[in-house]
C-alpha cells in the first residue's frame, strides 16, 4: 500500500497543509480517507480527482468533510459529463449533512453524484482492501479506520479522545496514523481527542509498529506532542506533513 498525506492540519488549515485527508493506493486503487478543507486542491498533485474510486469519511464535523461540496461541483459539472457515482462511505445522515452545507434541497440533494453508504463497527472489502471499521470517542457519530491489503494494515483514528475500540483496532498494525490534537495538560476536554502522550500509550497498548501523529493544530506545538508520544512509545515515532508518502 502507499499513503499520500493529502492534509493534516487539525480543526483548520494551517499555512502548509489543508485539513484531514489522506490517499490510499494499491493494485491502481484509489482510496480517499476523509476530505476536509482545502483538501480538493492538494489531491490534484497526486491523483486525478476523476480516477478517485472510494471516499471514507471518518465523521461530520467540516474540517473532516466539507471539500465534499467542492468535489460534487468538480464532477457534476465536468464538461467531459458527470462520472458515474463514486461510493461515499460516511455516518447515516452524510448525504443530508452535506446537502445543507451546500444549501441544496436534501432530495436530491448529491445523490446524482455520490453513492453515499452508511458506515456501522465490522468490516466489508473495497477494492483489493480489507476494511475495519471501529466506532471511537468524539461529540458527534466517529469512525476510525483499518485497511488490509496483502498482509500489511494500516489504521487511521480520525476524531477521538481515549478509546479501547481503536487500540483493539490497532492491533499489531503497520502504521497507525493517530490523531493528537492536545497539548498534555492545557487541554483537559474529555473523550474529543487525544495528546502526544496518550496517542503514544495508545500505539503501546495496541503493539503499533509505527506511529504517526496527525491533526496537529496550527496552534499547538506539533514537536512538543512528538516527545510525548516518544515518552509513552518505543517504537518510532514522526509527525505528519503535507505531501509525505508511506510505502506500508
Amino acid at each position: 500500500m502507499k499513503l499520500t498525506v493529502v492534509g493534516c492540519s487539525g480543526s483548520f488549515p494551517s499555512a502548509d497543509s489543508p485539513c484531514s485527508s489522506y490517499l490510499v493506493e494499491a493494485d491502481g486503487y484509489r482510496l480517499v480517507l476523509d476530505l476536509g478543507n482545502g483538501a480538493l486542491g492538494a489531491l490534484q498533485k497526486y491523483a486525478d480527482i476523476y480516477q478517485v474510486d472510494a471516499v471514507l469519511l471518518s465523521h461530520l464535523h467540516a474540517d473532516h468533510c466539507v471539500d465534499l461540496c467542492a468535489y460534487w461541483v468538480a464532477r457534476n459539472y465536468r464538461a467531459e459529463g458527470c462520472p458515474d457515482p463514486v461510493p461515499v462511505y460516511g455516518p447515516a445522515g452524510t448525504a443530508e449533512r452535506l446537502a445543507r452545507a451546500y444549501d441544496m434541497p436534501e432530495n436530491p440533494g448529491m445523490k446524482e453524484v455520490f453513492d453515499f453508504r452508511t458506515l456501522t463497527p465490522g468490516g466489508f472489502d473495497l477494492g483489493p482492501f480489507r476494511i475495519g471499521v471501529a466506532q471511537v470517542n468524539h461529540p458527534v457519530d466517529a469512525f476510525a479506520f483499518r485497511i488490509e491489503h496483502a498482509g500489511r494494515s494500516l489504521v487511521y483514528s480520525g476524531d477521538t479522545g481515549e478509546s479501547a475500540e481503536l487500540v483493539e483496532l490497532a492491533r499489531d498494525t503497520d502504521l497507525f496514523l493517530c490523531e493528537a490534537a492536545y497539548v498534555d495538560g492545557r487541554d483537559t476536554y474529555r473523550a474529543v481527542h487525544l495528546n502526544g502522550r496518550e496517542a503514544g500509550e495508545h500505539a503501546t497498548a495496541a503493539g503499533a509498529r509505527r506511529l504517526v501523529l496527525t491533526h496537529i493544530p496550527p496552534w499547538t506545538d506539533a514537536e512538543r506532542n512528538r516527545r510525548d508520544a516518544e515518552a509513552a512509545y518505543a517504537g518510532p515515532v514522526e509527525v505528519a506533513r503535507a505531501g509525505a508518502v508511506y510505502r506500508i
